[in-house]
Formats: structure tokens, sequence, C-alpha cells
């Protein structure tokens, strides 16, 4: 089977699991508990209303959103809508699902993508290093400070950052709100940049540090298989430099953990750190996610859920496609 063969095969793949996530996904939504006719005879000025009124809103916000109809009809017209990426409108404020989204997506995706390469471009070399290093002071030092990093819940160092160093009673260091300080609009585009970037600081490091300490972890172990292979030792044996054993044929086999982790990316770009961004107060798609299951607004988390599945396939495909170039030994038979 060759690349073109086993890719038209993994993608026809995609579209029957694609379904049954959407399926499922859409399934809990629409049965859990409190829908939004619910959520208008939970507001005060509904509730001075008589039962008559009451029965009539009620009604009346579930043939509005379609929420009278049998649940197997619900999915058949949102599956429709979604073969042409059209998502609906929110139940919220009426807009289009996907203008909200687009609006939420860049300042996600900005925060994700400064994280992600600071986690790889860390991680790598410092899982790489503990391992060559194996059982030294300096390997027991660093195990243990990554494990306590790895330990520490990110919305309480959250909370500690903005404490100690967001200009509480201690240092007034980071602004710990927004992504941009209040009449930054006419400054020139270098003021702007450092604004903002100063602005990322915290919910970066916030996103970043766990991160880096479990990925490094992963290196480490995934180079210590290797460099007990037979052909590390042969190689050694013929005199080869120890830099050349290690970053050249030790390092390429030993990143298959790394390409496992890299498949989940895609979708963590997209759902962003719902914590971090209600924390920072940061307008991404995890607040957007947070505020639409608080407020039922299913259109909306439908589409998240739905893009992100999608995502999530995509990554996995990909993921997939690189073990074949990392490690000689798959092959796409051995994968179909």
């Amino acid at each position: 089977m060759n690349l073109q063969q086993y890719l038209i095969r993994r993608l026809l793949l995609i579209i029957p699991t694609f379904l049954g996530i959407t399926l499922i996904t859409f399934m809990v939504i629409q049965l859990s508990p409190g829908n939004p006719a619910a959520m208008k005879l939970r507001t005060g000025e509904q509730g001075m209303m008589g039962d008559e009124m009451t029965r009539e809103i009620v009604e009346g916000t579930k043939r509005l959103y379609g929420l009278d109809k049998p649940i197997w009809i619900r999915y058949g017209i949102w599956l429709k809508r979604v073969v042409t990426f059209d998502f609906g409108t929110s139940y919220k404020d009426h807009r289009p699902v996907m203008e909200k989204i687009a609006e939420r997506l860049p300042i996600t995706i900005e925060l994700n993508l400064i994280s992600i390469f600071l986690v790889y471009l860390l991680a790598i070399p410092v899982g790489v290093y503990s391992a060559v290093e194996q059982g030294t002071i300096r390997d027991k030092v660093m195990t243990v400070i990554l494990f306590i990093l790895y330990s520490l819940p990110n919305f309480w160092v959250a909370v500690l950052l903005i404490m100690f160093l967001g200009g509480g009673d201690f240092l007034d260091w980071f602004p710990i709100y927004g992504i941009s300080s209040p009449g930054m609009e006419g400054a020139v585009f270098l003021s702007r940049l450092w604004d903002h970037l100063w602005h990322l600081m915290l919910p970066v490091f916030c996103l970043t540090y766990g991160g880096l300490a479990g990925l490094s972890r992963f290196m480490r172990a995934g180079m210590l298989e290797v460099i007990r292979q037979d052909y590390i030792r042969t190689a050694r044996a013929k005199g080869l430099p120890e830099k050349l054993v290690i970053f050249k044929h030790a390092m390429r086999n030993s990143i298959i953990p790394i390409i496992t982790l890299m498949g989940y990316l895609l979708p963590g770009m997209l759902g962003g750190s719902i914590i971090i961004e209600s924390i920072f107060s940061i307008p991404g798609m995890g607040q957007l996610s947070f505020e639409a299951v608080l407020s039922r607004d299913y259109p909306v988390v439908m589409a998240i859920a739905t893009i992100s599945a999608l995502l999530t396939l995509v990554g996995i495909l990909i993921s997939d496609l690189l073990y074949v170039w990392a490690d000689p030994r798959i092959t796409y038979e051995a994968e179909a």
C-alpha cells in the first residue's frame, strides 16, 4: 500500500468516526438537564408571570429553537447544516456561531502557539540531557524540579502570580486583565506589540510550565529506551562521536512519544484553556466554551465540539504519517 492509498483509506475512515462522535455528543448535550426553555423560566422576569404565560414562553422557546421536534430530526437538521459549515445562530444573542468563533479564535491560537513552541523548544533538549546524564546529581535535581512543576495546578499558580506580581500587596510588574491596556489603540505599533506581549506573559507561563515538565519526562523515557538498543552500542563501538550518536541515531527514534502527543495539539489550540482564560479575562475560545455551557447555548457548544473532533481526527492522521517518517520499521501496511 502506497501513501496515496493509505491516505484515501484513512480519510474514508474519518467519515463514520466523525458521524459517531457528533451523534453521541449531540445526544449528550440535548438530553442533559437544563435546556434553553428551562433557562428562561429561571429568570426573575418570567418567575413573576402566571402559569399560562409561562407555558406559552416555554412552548414558544422550544418552537424557536426547534426543541419541539424529535431528537433524531434535530440531529438530521443540524448535520445537514454542518455539511455547509453552517452551525446556526447562537441561542444567547442570535449571532452566527461561526462569527463568534472567528472573533475568539485568534487570541486562543496565539496563546497556544507561543506556549507549544516554548514547550517543545525547552522540553526536547531537557529530556535528552536528562537521559544522557541519567543517575547524576544534575539529572536528579532536574527530575525533582520538573516533578514539582508538573504537580502544581495551573489555576493555583495563576492566582499566586496575580497576588505577588499583579499589583496586589506585593509587586506590580504584570497586567492581570485582558490582552491590552486601555488607550493603546492610538499608540505606535511597537508600543502596542510590547503592551500585548506584556499582557500575555503570565497566561503563557501558566500554560507552559506543566507541558514542559510532562513532555520532557516523555522525551527522557523515550531517549533512555533508544540509547540502550544494540544499534546505539554498535555506533559507539565504531568510535562515532557521542553527539553524532545521540542527535543523529538516537534522537529521531526517541521522538515517537512526542509525535503521539502532537496529534492532540490541533484540538488543543482551538479549545483553549477555560481556566486560564477565565482567570485572566482573556476573550478566547476557552471563555466562549465556558459561557456557552452555562447558558445552554447548544449551537455554540456543538460547533466547538464538532470542530475539536475533526481536528483530533486530522491530528491523529498526521501523527500516524510522522511515525513512518521517524521510524523506518513502521510501514503503511503495518499501520493499516
